[in-house]
């Protein structure tokens, strides 16, 4: 970064001592890749363990296995894990949601957890969440849910058959099957299907960019339609935007399921995150924004996931992931944006923008935060328009087949809402060229349609970069970086000092 030492210490000065002290005390956790959490999120950075494990049963490309992949996209096995425990006798009093839950494992070792929600007298059904730890490693040691093989970690789960368990004090007798009755309450279907009730009818609705989402396609479980509908081969029935996947085979729709799931149900519900920590900000409270922060660590979490570790080093599955593989294909690596190696631009700019909005969040600056995360998602859109441009040019000038189609419809299908509110006619245009089934596909026209909304989705020409052909050293033909209307650059409020000074790292 270029910043001078001087600089940086003139911002840690400026910093209150109330705030800066209370922040310190919250930079124990684990970084996640370069940003430093104020509060325990392992567990949700853990859901990009249920991605993987979905492209690894697609890619294996059987009806089983593709069966297998389907329900772990609908219920889970990594994040948010609990046991469904039948006890003995009813339960003698009302048990708050949290009370601690302790019981031994198959080994005889303790076993620590609490209880999922409030649960009232008389009840004899249980759900007992684990207890999770500070370290992403060894986060939690019950991973069942619907996991095969040996995604399946039994070690740290209640022990199988009939035992006894402490819930508040309270000693039970319970019975439960290990393999069939820990589940998750944490589903990467569920980042779709429940945004209905979290966005759309949300607190502090309407929600910008969900809202273009909802009224493109005409319902709030866009994502979760379209990714059963690829599962199925059926097609699905959007205002707009449809798609009829019985036109492909295994090799288009794994391409449409693993991106649909990352692209487009992990990418909505992080911003989810970002809005529900702003929700709950109290504007000038120094110490009660306790709530907001863990909101807005979990929706980096869900940015980044938990393969990332903590240096950012290119190995997830998610859209951090997703942001370094595009950056190598659009010469928009490094710092400035201008390599075609390393971590991309997008996440160094992004880890910034995540850093200052959690220390506004820290110091109630809640109007402050709210454009942080307008500049978040502005930025979110870039490694989708990247992905659209990418396979168009493949598509119409490198004989790309049903996996290289699939793809391009995959990305747009991830952008296209939000570039049908800023100009309906660009939109169709890209559509037109890029829907599943198109009959043909002409990248200049998907080039020039996206490239004509740029300003008005907050991004620049550099943003974007061109589609760089690493053989030859220079751009594909016809395809690098356009030139914006206006030379002046998008202005946002991050300081990266102060990103820096908050934890960021690099």
């Amino acid at each position: 970064m270029k910043l001078s030492v001087s600089l940086l210490a003139a911002s840690l000065a400026t910093a209150e001592a109330g705030v800066w002290g209370n922040l310190r005390r919250r930079l124990s956790f684990e970084k996640v890749a370069t940003y430093s959490p104020g509060s325990q999120v392992t567990d949700h950075c853990a859901i990009d363990r249920d991605q993987r494990a979905i492209e690894v049963e697609l890619a294996r490309k059987t009806n089983e296995s593709w069966e297998n992949a389907q329900q772990i996209y609908l219920n889970g096995g990594n994040s948010k894990s609990y046991a469904l425990i039948t006890l003995s006798e009813p339960l003698r009093s009302n048990v708050a949601k949290g009370t601690s839950v302790t019981g031994k494992n198959a080994d005889g070792n303790e076993v620590a957890g609490k209880m999922y929600d409030t649960t009232s007298s008389g009840a004899v059904n249980v759900k007992v969440q684990y207890a999770t730890t500070d370290v992403q490693d060894s986060y939690v040691q019950c991973q069942v849910g619907v996991l095969v093989g040996e995604d399946i970690n039994m070690s740290g789960c209640f022990a199988d058959g009939e035992n006894t368990i402490n819930i508040g004090g309270e000693v039970y007798t319970y019975t439960y099957t290990a393999a069939t009755e820990n589940k998750n309450g944490r589903t990467i279907a569920g980042f779709s299907t429940q945004l209905e009730d979290k966005l759309k009818n949300g607190p502090g609705a309407p929600y910008a960019d969900f809202e273009y989402f909802r009224k493109y396609y005409g319902t709030s479980d866009y994502a979760d339609q379209w990714v059963n509908a690829a599962f199925e081969g059926g097609r699905t029935s959007f205002t707009n935007g449809n798609a009829d996947f019985s036109q492909y085979g295994m090799e288009g729709r794994e391409q449409i399921i693993k991106k649909g799931t990352a692209y487009m149900n992990v990418w909505m519900y992080t911003l989810r995150e970002f809005e529900d920590a702003l929700d709950d900000c109290k504007r000038g409270c120094i110490n009660c924004n306790d709530d907001p922060v863990h909101a807005w660590d979990e929706g980096v979490c869900f940015y980044t996931g938990s393969l990332e570790g903590q240096d950012g080093a290119p190995s997830g599955y998610l859209l951090h992931q997703l942001a370094d593989k595009r950056s190598l294909d659009f010469k928009t690596g490094g710092p400035d944006g201008t390599d075609v190696d390393g971590q991309s631009k997008l996440n160094y700019d992004l880890m910034d923008e995540f850093a200052l909005g959690n220390y506004q969040l820290q110091s109630g600056n809640c109007p402050s935060a709210r454009k942080t995360k307008e500049r978040i998602a502005q930025l979110m859109y870039i490694p989708m328009i990247q992905g659209s441009l990418r396979y168009a040019y493949k598509v119409d000038k490198l004989q790309g087949g049903e996996k290289e189609k699939a793809e391009g419809a995959a990305f747009a299908a991830a952008v296209l809402p939000r570039v049908h509110a800023a100009n309906s006619d660009a939109a169709s245009k890209i559509y037109n060229n890029l829907r599943v089934g198109a009959s043909s596909t002409n990248h200049q026209e998907v080039k020039a349609a996206f490239e004509s909304v740029y300003p008005q989705l907050g991004l620049t020409c550099a943003d974007i970069g061109g589609l760089w052909n690493e053989a030859t050293n220079t751009f594909y033909p016809g395809m690098g970086p356009c030139t914006d209307a206006s030379t002046t650059k998008v202005v946002t409020e991050t300081n990266s000092t102060l990103a820096i000074a908050l934890g960021t790292t690099f």
